[in-house]
């Protein structure tokens, strides 16, 4: 039987074109749901996010008891866990976008607007970019090499070195990819990264942290 995948809906993510991403990386259930219950049954958690880190926060916590499932199953249960775009920035422990945002507080950090000096660098950071992996103990064999599509204005400044797992490039290094235990967060979108995003999903399918 299928894993049981729950796509976080809490009106803040690129929904439909994750879903078929996952389904074309070969998941079976996909239940795309906001409901607490399900996503306490679920096997694997996928989190996607469009939008400001303030938006995105608050959509998630005005889900009654959705934040406590989450941390139920990811932080206590250990199933393997995926975070995207804003989804990956919620993990740190505030936004500074719109004024200062606690996050879920998963990843020690915060969020902050990519600030560049040079005309030639533009914001938000838009389009493809080299993904380079770093050395890594968790997750680390989930983000490969290669480009990816990224849509930001706002970059996770990671706390501890040892939860990055992945670094771009744009006016000076910015974090691309977060992993901690069963933990990984992208900060480009998988689902729109052709060939290269299906496989990190297809791996995040097979992940057994």
């Amino acid at each position: 039987m299928a894993e049981a995948i729950a796509l976080i809906d809490y009106g803040a993510g690129n929904l439909h074109s994750v879903h078929n991403a996952l389904q074309a990386a070969g998941a079976g259930h996909v239940h795309v749901t906001a409901d607490p219950a399900i996503v306490r049954g679920a096997r694997r958690i996928v989190l996607p996010g469009v939008g400001s880190f303030k938006a995105c926060a608050n959509g998630l916590k005005a889900i009654p008891g959705l934040v406590e499932a989450l941390e139920d199953r990811v932080i206590h249960a250990g199933v393997p866990f995926l975070g995207i775009c804003v989804g990956m920035q919620l993990l740190a422990t505030r936004g500074k976008e719109h004024g200062t945002t606690k996050g879920l507080g998963w990843i020690a950090g915060e969020v902050r607007a990519i600030e560049s000096t040079d005309p030639a660098i533009k914001v938000p950071h838009m389009g493809w970019n080299d993904v380079m992996p770093m050395p890594h103990r968790d997750g680390a064999q989930l983000v490969e090499q290669g480009e990816a599509y990224f849509l930001h204005s706002y970059h996770f400044a990671v706390a501890e070195g040892r939860d990055v797992a992945a670094m771009t490039d744009h006016g000076g290094g910015l974090v691309a990819a977060v992993a901690r235990d069963n933990i990984l967060g992208v900060q480009f979108h998988p689902e729109k990264s052709q060939a290269y995003g299906l496989g990190l999903l297809a791996r995040f399918l097979e992940w057994k942290p």
